[in-house]
């Protein structure tokens, strides 16, 4: 079934946040803190309050007066013996002092955008500039300036996870050890769609609508509750089309609460719709992560023991999920797919004067997976293994599911070892010779780069997913529920499942995210959850449905119950049957239709996995790298719809290239200004990067859901970045280097090989 929201979409017909508006409204734009860190010596609004159209100037005091708590962060367990995270106020608009560059000090909101800019230009603001940090270690350097007064040392946590003491005897007895230092680089997420909301306020009930893009309703109301201290009754979020996630949009920002305050204040609607530059300096960033990994082997290249120390950027405050993400994300699955008795993590978090950090595609899998695969591919050359063989004798067998891991996860299912295989014969693994051979010939460099990964998905603070159908007078069915696509494809796989289900066709059935008036529970889609959780309790609609409608089509045939069999969407009875549909448009009248109903489930963690191959060649003389060809075997569960699964690893694939081969966001050392704040200098992944691919499903089906599927968000993200590096490095690895850091972008690849003194 191919995607049914797409000609909507491709025509224009497409309603993002920017599509709304309200009678009566007026237009919002914020003026920013131009350097990272600084007081606000003075701070005169009176002439931009006094120009033409303008209605309202907002500052730190009117939130202050709102009664605005700090923006959210998710972590509240402990950390290292116990300590808590120290989380500084994060404030919806700056008073007193500002931390980033693009932070928001002021809202100005006039009769249109237009207005509004011309009066913020008319905003007097006086600094008293203070020293600034760009990275963890000038944060946690001696002598370091301090963000924040309940910040010491500006470190904001410290945790463990594993057994150290049981790593050190391992590493005490080992053969082998290896130890390498990976970087994350920092990332800008760039959803097609820049951020935007519009807020309108009723006095009579005392209720906001807010429009915003979000992936989903009900972590984002919980966001807002926190923020604002109102009742969800009071708080109706509303989103259509949502161009783009991947975490960005999980999270609440300052804008959306400021836009609040000012419809409130004013009685009108407020729309702001940020520009790209925007989008660079206030959007949430991601990664911005470095991870030292330790292996330690037998004599026969056993895994004995595996120890990560990581260091965490948070950015000014830390995003709403950035702390989260830089502990137990990136410790639930540090021992990958492989058999280690003793594993351990140690993460330290600060803060810096660059933009906070949140959720980006695959929000800690990506990097732990990375880390893991460019570890294990060190280790294997460093002792003279070879590195599948390695691998091999590793990997966690599938008899040995469901596998406790020794820092208390559990893998439900999996057969690593069959997808390994899988991949190196569709990969042509004992050919490449031949093609390196070949790319020596022409005067390029070709290396391979194998990767076994394994993410944590289906993770959710809801305790369970709801979801709901209505029918109307023709017996046509519209389903909801509080996930929200973001371009992943809703549209086509929920009525997919519910459809199935019934034995009915698709055309019959159309999904809408919740009205508002429904109050359910249920997950959004971070995590890779939007089929495996939303899903899993849309196949149990299904299911409830006939059961459902079974007594009013025994009534409707004049048989018992007892006498009918449902099968291919109809109601049979000896030689009598009605179809489910025409049953549906037969009970149709006054509402509530007998049909309308809800499902539930609880749905646990899934374990994505699988083995990502890359080839990629360098031309030594300009540093240009291509991807050449590329294989990747998914275990993703049971799939529901081949083109969805197809689509998200193309892009998550690709979204890895970009981080492998040219995305970073790079602020200056010493005035923390960002350096790359447009697409003139932060470099973004094209289509043309990847024109061999090869996608492919090995499922194995977990028992965790009703669908058996294990989700696949991440899944091209967290195999295409060890993958594409490991195949890098091997091209390089002939001029003697043995390591290098992402971004490879031609210079840089190209001072390596200049500097290997082999060419």
């Amino acid at each position: 079934m191919s995607r049914r929201e797409d000609f909507r979409l491709i025509v224009g017909e497409g309603r993002y946040t920017s599509d709304w508006n309200l009678p009566g409204q007026r237009h919002a734009v914020f003026l920013r803190s131009d350097r990272a860190h600084a007081e606000i010596a003075r701070l005169d609004t009176a002439c931009a309050l006094a120009h033409r159209g303008v209605r309202a100037v907002l500052t730190g005091d009117d939130a202050r007066e709102a009664g605005y708590k700090s923006l959210p962060n998710i972590v509240s367990y402990a950390g290292k013996d116990g300590q808590p995270l120290r989380k500084p106020h994060h404030p919806v608009l700056a008073a007193g002092r500002v931390r980033y560059v693009g932070e928001p000090i002021a809202m100005i909101v006039a009769d249109s955008a237009a207005l509004a800019e011309d009066a913020r230009e008319l905003i007097e603001i006086e600094y008293r500039d203070l020293p600034a940090v760009a990275s963890f270690e000038a944060a946690v350097a001696e002598g370091a300036p301090q963000l924040h007064e309940d910040v010491p040392g500006n470190l904001a946590f410290e945790y463990e996870s594993g057994d150290a003491q049981a790593v050190s005897a391992a590493f005490a007895r080992a053969k082998h050890t290896s130890r390498l230092t990976m970087d994350s680089q920092r990332l800008v997420g760039n959803a097609l769609e820049p951020r935007a909301c519009l807020a309108a306020f009723d006095p009579a009930s005392g209720r906001y609508t807010v429009h915003l893009p979000l992936q989903g309703a009900n972590t984002m109301r919980g966001q807002f509750e926190h923020v604002t201290g109102l009742d969800k009754d009071r708080i109706m979020l509303v989103a259509q089309d949502v161009g783009g996630s991947f975490g960005v949009r999980g999270a609440a920002y300052p804008e959306y609460f400021a836009a609040m305050i000012a419809a409130r204040k004013l009685g009108r609607p407020v729309k702001w719709v940020a520009t790209r530059g925007e989008t660079f300096l206030s959007d949430f960033h991601g990664r911005a992560l470095s991870l030292t990994g330790e292996l330690a082997l037998d004599a026969d290249g056993e895994f004995l023991a595996i120890r990560f120390d990581d260091r965490a950027d948070l950015g000014a405050y830390g995003g709403t999920f950035g702390s989260f993400i830089a502990t137990r994300n990136l410790t639930v699955t540090i021992g990958g797919v492989y058999r280690i008795p003793a594993v351990y993590g140690r993460t330290r978090l600060a803060y810096t004067n660059t933009v906070p950090v949140s959720a980006y595609r695959g929000a800690g899998r990506p990097d732990i997976a990375y880390a893991i695969e460019r570890l294990v591919d060190y280790a294997a050359h460093e002792h003279g293994f070879d590195p599948i063989k390695l691998r091999r004798k590793n990997l966690i067998p599938r008899e040995a599911m469901p596998y406790k891991t020794p820092n208390a996860g559990t893998y439900d299912s999996g057969d690593f070892e069959a997808v390994m295989d899988d991949a190196l014969a569709r990969a042509g693994w004992r050919g490449f010779p031949a093609r390196r051979a070949a790319a020596q010939r022409a005067g390029r460099l070709r290396g391979i780069g194998i990767a076994t990964y394994l993410e944590a998905g289906g993770g959710g603070a809801a305790p369970k997913d709801q979801v709901a159908v209505r029918f109307d007078s023709n017996g046509a069915m519209t389903l909801y529920a509080v996930t929200q696509s973001s371009g992943q494809g809703h549209e086509t796989v929920f009525p997919q499942i519910v459809a199935g289900a019934l034995g009915i066709d698709t055309k019959h059935v159309r999904f809408h995210p919740s009205p508002p008036e429904t109050d359910l529970i249920g997950n959004g889609t971070g995590g890779s959850r939007g089929v495996l959780g939303t899903g899993s309790a849309f196949r149990l609609l299904g299911d409830k449905l006939i059961e459902l409608a079974r007594p009013h089509a025994a009534a409707a045939l004049g048989v018992p119950e007892s006498a009918l069999r449902y099968e291919q969407g109809m109601f049979r009875a000896a030689r009598r049957s009605i179809g489910f549909i025409e049953l549906a448009r037969k009970l149709a009248g006054p509402k509530p239709h007998p049909l309308d109903t809800m499902a539930e489930g609880t749905f646990g963690t899934t374990y994505p996995n699988g083995c990502h191959i890359a080839e990629v060649e360098i031309d030594p003389e300009t540093g240009v790298s291509a991807i050449a060809r590329y294989t990747a075997v998914d275990d993703l569960g049971r799939v529901i719809n081949p083109v969805l699964v197809a689509g998200q690893v193309h892009g998550g694939v690709l979204q890895g290239a970009g981080q492998v081969f040219g995305e970073h966001a790079i602020y200056d050392s010493a005035t923390a200004q960002l350096l790359t704040g447009s697409f003139m200098d932060y470099v973004m992944p094209r289509a043309g990067w990847l024109r061999e691919i090869g996608v492919h499903d090995h499922p194995v089906p977990t028992p965790t859901n009703a669908l058996g599927a294990k989700g696949v968000g991440e899944a091209g993200c967290s195999g295409s970045l060890p993958a594409l590096v490991n195949a890098t490095i091997d091209a390089l690895r002939p001029l003697g280097i043995r390591h290098l850091d992402m971004p490879f972008t031609p210079a840089r690849l190209w001072e390596a090989i200049r500097g290997s003194g082999k060419r």
